[in-house]
């Protein structure tokens, strides 16, 4: 297995529909998908799709850890490393949320996205087995975002609101401040 290199916003292959995969079995493609998640993981990512390493390919890895779940109880489980190939996706209802979302391609920001939260996946995996369902919460999210990478579509082009985007630090500091503020009552 092997780290590989992560395109970065302004990339031209980050902004181009991806080609669906012919044969998800193929070794080139399992070795692709075992790269990606080891990628993934060393940049401590909750997904990661083939265009964000210069594949233009239909193929996505996530992740689902127990950190990441909301509370909501219609929450869906956590889940390991999954491979995505040839995916589609279906909102279910009109329920569509802001979340935070960050991206490798773009590193260092992070912004409020408006996302479905309900959807409902399918595609197949490196053993051509179906894998997907319908999911809420951050497994909703993380499944949109690396789906709008393999039409090209990258998390800024989603948001409604500029306010709500800047820098980790910058961020996690003027949050800070505000429960400083709203703990101390003024």
């Amino acid at each position: 297995m092997a780290i590989l290199k992560i395109a970065r916003m302004g990339h031209p292959v980050l902004l181009q529909r991806a080609a669906p995969v012919e044969d998800p079995t193929a070794p080139e493609i399992r070795r692709l998908a075992a790269d990606m998640i080891e990628t993934m993981e060393d940049a401590q990512g909750a997904g990661l799709a083939a265009p964000q390493v210069h594949v233009p390919l239909r193929l996505f890895v996530f992740r689902v850890n127990p950190d990441r779940a909301t509370g909501d109880a219609d929450d869906t489980a956590v889940l390991p490393h999954r491979v995505v190939i040839n995916p589609s996706v279906t909102f279910i209802g009109e329920d569509a949320r802001l979340r935070w979302e960050g991206c490798l391609s773009i590193p260092g920001l992070r912004a409020a996205v408006p996302r479905a939260w309900r959807i409902r996946y399918a595609g197949v995996d490196t053993d051509n087995q179906p894998v997907g369902g319908e999911v809420t919460g951050f497994h909703a999210g993380v499944v949109q975002h690396e789906y709008d990478h393999l039409d090209g579509i990258m998390y800024p082009m989603r948001m409604t609101d500029f306010s709500l985007f800047g820098f980790n630090e910058e961020l996690m500091r003027a949050a800070q401040s505000q429960m400083a503020t709203k703990a101390s009552g003024s």
